[in-house]
């Protein structure tokens, strides 16, 4: 991860100096996990969500976007409609650092150069990394910790609506589900081999989780040429 921070550190210092219109900010939202422990809920965010947000708008239409988010996933069988769920009676807390980068596109043309209000529904999507925590159950269906990591890989497919608050901020509410190619961000797949025999649930599906939140940022740059390449 420490190898992940330094390469949107330097892609943030190349990006400043640019002649382009940027945006830099904060997240702050819920989040709420989909897989094989706890309530299977799409949006109900049930943890704190926060992090920092970085934008080059590369035209009236679509960005490229980075940003990296601090969370806590948690699965509580009690909170589940499924009665077997419920009666197996698992739970887990799980602390991520999540980093994505992609393209936003925008419905409409969001210039913010024209001075006037301006909004739009926006679509995003790319990739994430999410470092977390590896850890199984007992017989006794309680949590033992591995003691080491893993970054889970997805793909963000994020559904939100920005504006202009004034001339340098915009505010943006946004819904987020992110598909990931792992089954162990819950522990229902440990990541030991010799571990192997404790795995249960769904081995087909692969963990999702979701962030619904609002980012703030704050936009600085000369006027982008638009320029197409």
């Amino acid at each position: 991860m420490k190898q992940l921070t330094v390469l949107v550190l330097t892609f943030l210092s190349i990006q400043f100096s640019s002649a382009q219109i940027n945006e830099f900010g904060l997240y702050l939202g819920g989040s709420n996990f989909i897989g094989d422990v706890g309530a299977t809920d799409y949006i109900a965010p049930s943890q704190l969500a926060i992090g920092a947000i970085y934008k080059w708008n590369r035209s009236a239409r679509h960005s490229y976007r980075l940003s990296l988010t601090f969370t806590e996933l948690e699965g509580i069988d009690k909170n589940s409609d499924d009665p077997s769920r419920q009666v197996r009676g698992l739970e887990f807390n799980n602390q991520i650092i999540e980093l994505s980068a992609g393209l936003e596109f925008t419905f409409f043309d969001f210039d913010l150069h024209k001075g006037t209000f301006v909004s739009t529904p926006y679509l995003y999507t790319g990739v994430t990394a999410a470092q977390h925590d590896n850890f199984y159950y007992d017989n006794f269906g309680k949590v033992q910790p591995e003691d080491t990591k893993s970054i889970a890989w997805g793909i963000p497919m994020v559904l939100g609506f920005k504006a202009a608050i004034t001339s340098e901020f915009v505010l943006a509410l946004e819904v987020g589900a992110r598909y990931t190619f792992s089954d162990e961000l819950d522990g229902s797949v440990a990541d030991a081999e010799e571990l192997a025999s404790r795995s249960f649930g769904n081995l087909n599906n692969n963990d999702w989780y979701t962030f619904t939140g609002v980012t703030l940022t704050y936009t600085f740059g000369e006027n982008p040429c638009y320029c197409g390449f």
